[in-house]
């Protein structure tokens, strides 16, 4: 009995060696607010792709010697910042890799720039209520130390996610199993960079 092949039908293994050699040496870059989990997605994607893994925060507490907290305690918001383009620089410089980075980095145009110059990026959607459902316990996040977290998150979200919207690919965050996201992002980045055909992300 012959075997049967289903139309467009792509094998994981063969999609994933696709995207790896259709990235020519650029790194994925994950982009979004808190809470969105571009650390956790991104721990999986790399393993899928055979890449490193980078955390641009945990990076940037390396380089600093100190919490990312205590950085805006002591410093400031503005130095945090500056300290935080640097580090994304160094990353996309070190040859390819997923990356993960804080949801402010991308307001930066210069970090725009490099972003889209030596990588694929991709924006992790996220709703509201789900981010203060994933964050509303954590003491690491120094933008949601106000007296009115939810607005503080809303606003956020307003201005950042037209920049957000930049991105090459959008895949939409949510409660469902991590590797069913993974999948999106594989099935997202193989439609940007390979022509394969990709249903569009479910919306939440």
């Amino acid at each position: 009995m012959s075997e049967i092949i289903l139309p467009n039908a792509v094998s994981t293994t063969t999609q994933e060696a696709e995207i790896a050699a259709a990235l020519r040496g650029r790194s994925i870059v994950l982009v979004g607010m808190m809470g969105a989990g571009k650390s956790t997605i991104g721990r999986r994607l790399s393993t899928r792709l055979g890449l490193p893994f980078l955390d641009a925060d945990v990076e940037i507490e390396a380089a600093a010697g100190m919490s990312i907290p205590d950085i805006f305690e002591s410093r400031g918001e503005a130095d945090f910042r500056d300290g935080e383009a640097r580090v994304i620089a160094r990353l996309l410089d070190s040859g390819p890799a997923v990356i993960a980075t804080g949801g402010g980095a991308v307001m930066r145009q210069e970090t725009r720039d490099r972003i889209r110059d030596k990588a694929v990026s991709i924006w992790l959607k996220v709703d509201p209520d789900i981010i203060m459902r994933r964050v509303k316990r954590r003491s690491d996040r120094p933008l949601l130390q106000t007296a009115d977290p939810e607005a503080t998150v809303e606003r956020l979200i307003r201005e950042r996610e037209p920049v957000y919207g930049q991105a090459d690919v959008t895949v939409w965050s949510r409660d469902v199993p991590h590797e069913k996201i993974v999948d999106e992002c594989l099935d997202a980045l193989h439609g940007k960079l390979c022509g394969g055909h990709i249903e569009p992300s479910p919306t939440p």
